[in-house]
């Protein structure tokens, strides 16, 4: 095969060199992810992106940063309280880290809130916009008072503050009011809170009126929203008769939520339990203040809350603009992507929608969300009502709710087969849920195992057992993303299914580690964490520097959402040094510094931020042969190159020998990825991250695989027009 021409780069700077072991050759773990986040936003500018999109952008990069200050920055909080100074591998201490982040992050919010501006004007000039109070006719004012009455009134907890009435506490993401009342009879002053609660709408859709003004350029009605908290500031007489206001302000506050929870308790899902209430009690981490919240009120909140005022962010109008995502409306498709059905593999229809017939005739790839993820849920709902299967296992880390794999399991159990669920209740933010999913499984029969106390269970592996022909065969599907239904759509994931019989052996001998801590002596092909993905990715770099030494064909290809690992990154290093080309696309976090003269000169990174979320891992190694090469050793995983992923979770790492999904991963699935210049940005030596030159053409890898057939799942499709590659999925219509 042909070399994969180099892609489209930016013109590097002159960069010092940096001493292999000096902390300067890792780029720090938060600034990073800082860095992605701001690609995230990118998107929310770009003016080929429908608006509404550009919207959901901006709410994603807002999300984002909610999370990341209630996780990372509360853990360098914590760190920075007890006095801990030790510097992390890129040399900072916390106190530095913590100084560093605030002041990024705060650029960061002032670029939302610019995007937020940007594409609300944009909106309005649309045809949707959310309107200020003074905006409202006579009509829309008594429709908003029915509407507070009816459904906001009864909700809400006014809270005067005073010495019998402390202040109250205030949950993690909460929306507050902050109140000083005058009373009417007497001229006496009071503070109060109205807690918005996260259950009501944050935006209130207005009715159509023939007040309501038209669009200029819109051909159809209006769609205005109203904001929760001017929907309750418009009707304050309401909670507080006999009071006027004198002044009134919002704030937000995060909490830390990275609770910690008690390792050598006995029973694992009380003890969850107990820390999730505790969860709700978090150290105040960041308070957010609108402009026009007088210095009085803010100094109360800052106080009473135990704000660091450093972490205190005075912003626009409109607080968590995360929620600017309940504006993204259906009824608008113009100002959305043009919809996207994916395909159903072609070759399991072939086979008449039998998973099991079409695996046994060869291995399978599924690219999500290109390709169904209706065929997972297929394979799973074939085994739980197929008399001749007699056994599922199944490890289950985040799934949806109402889980289609839940019920297959579900039925299986009930039909009496042998289920096994290896539930994750570490699951950050969905341990609620998978606390429940859990007991609804035992309820039905499911043999339900909670795996390790000290390691999350994070891979993403199915095992079915099925009587033919006098034997017994196992059919194994291994993914690099979650059994979940409704991120399949939007992330790029892949779902590799087979009976090769060393990967199905592997994979009962993971079950029963999982299960009952039999550690395998040996496996006959998987790699998997926290053993031996590690040391193989370990050897296989290895391999690759003793190859170019050799002054044989030496590459690494990878992608994969975070790169931190200092050990496998330092790997990377040596092999850049021996003369091994590495390229990489890292979606997120990204400690390597690439590019660096006497470090990293061979190794190129670059980041994918579009349509679809990048979250696939995939590891690449020439094995003596130029790239793409059919020779070369091609695994997909679970795990990124992330300490936590190699020695804290049980993770998988499959190697792919099958021609034909050897063929899909590389030829497609990495080739078209380092090829992209539409949605590509390039990681520079100095950690800054420079938009790719996209060329006269522009290739797109989302636009690519949307149009083009995978080669293991294409069967009939490869003979058929293109018009009819592109068919909806009729078995999603059964």
């Amino acid at each position: 095969m042909d070399v994969l021409p180099a892609p489209a780069s930016v013109p590097a700077p002159e960069t010092p060199a940096v001493p292999p072991d000096a902390p300067g050759r890792f780029i720090n773990r938060e600034l990073s992810w800082l860095a992605f986040n701001e690609r995230v936003l990118e998107i929310a500018v770009k003016p080929e992106i429908p608006l509404l999109e550009r919207l959901r952008f901006v709410a994603i990069s807002a999300a984002n940063l909610d999370e990341f200050y209630s996780v990372r920055v509360a853990g360098l909080a914590g760190q920075v309280r007890e006095g801990v100074k030790n510097p992390s591998p890129d040399g900072l201490t916390p106190q530095a880290a913590l100084i560093a982040v605030h002041e990024r992050a705060s650029a960061l919010v002032g670029r939302q809130r610019e995007a937020w501006g940007e594409v609300h004007a944009l909106l309005r000039d649309a045809g949707l916009s959310v309107v200020e109070p003074a905006e409202l006719a006579e009509a829309d004012r008594a429709w908003v008072e029915s509407w507070f009455m009816e459904r906001v009134f009864p909700v809400l907890t006014p809270l005067a503050v005073d010495p019998a009435h402390p202040f109250p506490f205030i949950g993690n993401l909460s929306l507050c009011l902050v109140l000083k009342l005058v009373r009417e009879e007497d001229g006496g002053t009071m503070r109060a809170l109205v807690p918005l609660p996260p259950q009501l709408e944050r935006f209130v859709r207005l009715p159509e009126t023939p007040a309501a003004p038209a669009a200029e350029s819109a051909a159809v009605a209006p769609i205005r929203f109203l904001s929760l908290e001017d929907v309750v500031g418009l009707n304050l007489s309401r909670l507080f008769p006999g009071f006027v206001l004198a002044e009134r302000g919002l704030f937000r506050l995060i909490r830390d939520t990275d609770v910690e929870f008690e390792e050598e308790a006995e029973d694992l899902v009380r003890s969850y339990e107990s820390a999730l209430k505790r969860r709700r009690k978090g150290r105040a981490i960041r308070l957010s203040v609108t402009d026009d919240t007088p210095s009085d009120l803010v100094d109360l909140v800052a106080e009473e809350t135990e704000a660091d005022r450093a972490g205190v962010f005075v912003l626009g109008k409109l607080l968590g603009l995360a929620d600017l995502s309940q504006l993204v409306v259906g009824d608008r498709p113009d100002l959305l992507f043009p919809p996207y059905q994916p395909r159903f593999p072609e070759r399991i229809l072939d086979f008449g929608g039998d998973c099991f017939a079409a695996i046994r005739s060869k291995d399978i790839v599924v690219h999500h969300p290109y390709e169904s993820f209706d065929a997972v849920v297929r394979f799973l709902q074939q085994a739980a009502r197929d008399p001749s299967v007699v056994a599922i296992k199944q490890t289950l880390y985040r799934t949806s709710r109402d889980s289609p794999i839940v019920r297959a399991l579900i039925e299986a159990a009930e039909a009496g087969k042998s289920v096994t669920a290896m539930v994750e209740l570490k699951a950050r933010f969905d341990e609620e849920r998978n606390i429940a999913l859990a007991r609804e499984l035992e309820a039905a029969g499911v043999q339900v195992v909670y795996g390790f106390v000290d390691l999350k269970i994070h891979a993403k592996c199915s095992l079915v057992v099925r009587r033919e022909g006098g034997t017994l065969r196992s059919y194994a599907h291994f993914g690099t993303g979650n059994y979940h239904p409704v991120t399949a759509r939007i992330y790029t994931d892949l779902s590799f299914f087979t009976t090769d019989s060393k990967l199905t052996r592997d994979a009962a001998r993971l079950f029963n580690y999982m299960t009952g801590y039999a550690r395998p002596e040996a496996m006959d092909a998987l790699a998997f964490a926290p053993l031996t993905i590690r040391p193989s990715l370990m050897a296989l770099i290895e391999n690759e520097i003793a190859l170019a030494r050799e002054g044989r064909p030496a590459g690494i290809w990878l992608k994969m959402n975070s790169l931190v690992d200092e050990g496998l990154i330092d790997a990377l290093y040596r092999a850049s040094e021996a003369g091994v080309r590495v390229e990489c696309v890292v979606r997120g976090i990204c400690c390597l510094r690439p590019g660096v003269p006497g470090l990293s000169a061979n190794i190129r990174v670059k980041s994918i931020v579009g349509r679809f979320l990048e979250h696939s891992r995939v590891s690449v190694f020439g094995n003596g042969h130029r790239l793409p090469s059919r020779r070369a050793r091609v695994f997909i995983s679970s795990a990124d190159w992330m300490g936590r992923n190699m020695d804290w979770r049980v993770e998988t790492m499959v190697p792919v020998e099958n021609p034909t999904v050897h063929a899909q991963i590389l030829d497609q699935v990495m080739v078209m990825n380092l090829k992209d210049t539409a949605n590509s940005l390039q990681l520079m030596p100095d950690a800054t991250w420079q938009r790719v030159e996209p060329g006269e053409r522009p290739l797109s890898a989302h636009d690519w695989f949307m149009t083009n057939p995978s080669l293991s799942g294409r069967g009939s499709a490869l003979k058929a027009p293109r018009a009819a590659r592109r068919r909806p999925d009729r078995m999603a219509q059964d």
